[in-house]
């Protein structure tokens, strides 16, 4: 009996995903980034390894060296990779992840923010970079003078502005529609691996989102609970609006599928909507109020993971 109704639930969960990978599919177009950007260190050739190697008598064979070509804290380069970071962070905020490396899922109704964000940081980058060519030769003087006998003219470039570039192509997830005519079995067979991995896409973000969420529970409740040096431990702002922005980006891109999960995304919710970290700094009732309630989450959180391994390993039933 008890195999039969585990096979029946196996089942059950099956279909479940199955379904949600349908309707991810349907509700979703893949999106891919592509960031340009100049290598900033150089492995070190042959003769300056031996040099190197020599000073602390050791086999060339088994030192590895390399120099930095420029100073990455300068400003300007600061800013232009600040712009990079924005584009990256913008990209998954509004995305789930795929299984192919790279690509990640937008829902269709964001498609249009999405790009035009993407577009705005390409703009910035486009300023910044402009920021960066003015100031190159600085860079490169200043490379010279660091770098000493390690410095290369043939490193550097006259003109930086060209090695930099952010750009998004959206690539099909779904088999050609030439193959159902053409091959019909094919056709078939390929629209049964998209379904696979838009199923197991759903698992890979159900897991993304459970895992981010017990980090950021797990930090909290352990900044307030206890104490140091006899007084509440101090905590960052982020601490707490982190958790918030995440809590609003799941309600943005939940795809509605594991209601373990969802019931565990609500407790958060109801337990941390509305507050603020003053609040919990000046208000030790509600500090330790949050810090239990967080305590029950993770708790329920780790058993939520454990559980993990067996839900990925569900295959397809027979019929």
């Amino acid at each position: 009996m008890s195999t039969i109704l585990e096979s029946s639930t196996q089942t059950n969960e099956f279909q479940q995903r199955n379904t949600a990978g349908e309707q991810l599919q349907s509700a979703t177009t893949a999106i891919r980034l592509h960031v340009r950007w100049p290598g900033v260190r150089k492995t070190l050739s042959q003769g300056q390894r031996r040099l190197a190697a020599g000073a602390f008598s050791a086999d060339v064979d088994v030192l590895s060296a390399g120099k930095k070509l420029f100073d990455t804290t300068h400003p300007v380069f600061r800013a232009v990779s600040a712009v990079k970071s924005k584009a990256v962070a913008c990209w998954r905020s509004q995305t789930l992840p795929y299984v192919e490396p790279g690509v990640r899922l937008v829902k269709r109704e964001t498609v249009s923010t999405l790009e035009s964000q993407l577009r705005e940081t390409q703009n910035e980058l486009e300023l910044s970079v402009r920021d960066l060519d003015r100031c190159w030769g600085e860079l490169v003087e200043q490379a010279r003078e660091r770098l000493g006998d390690l410095f290369d003219v043939t490193d550097y470039s006259q003109s930086i502005s060209d090695e930099f570039a952010i750009s998004w192509d959206y690539p099909a997830t779904t088999p050609p529609d030439y193959l159902r005519s053409v091959a019909p079995e094919i056709y078939e067979t390929e629209c049964n691996r998209v379904r696979d991995r838009f199923t197991e896409a759903v698992k890979i973000a159900e897991t993304a989102f459970a895992e981010e969420l017990a980090s950021l529970v797990s930090h909290l409740a352990e900044r307030l609970s206890g104490e140091a040096d006899g007084k509440p431990k101090i905590f960052r702002d982020t601490a707490v609006t982190n958790l918030h922005e995440f809590l609003d980006r799941f309600r943005r891109l939940s795809i509605g599928t594991d209601e373990s999960l969802e019931q565990l995304i609500e407790q958060a919710q109801s337990l941390v909507g509305g507050v603020v970290p003053e609040d919990l700094r000046q208000r030790e009732s509600l500090r330790q109020r949050i810090s239990n309630g967080l305590t029950r989450i993770e708790a329920s959180l780790d058993g939520y993971m454990t559980d993990r391994p067996r839900r990925n390993i569900i295959r397809r039933p027979t019929s």
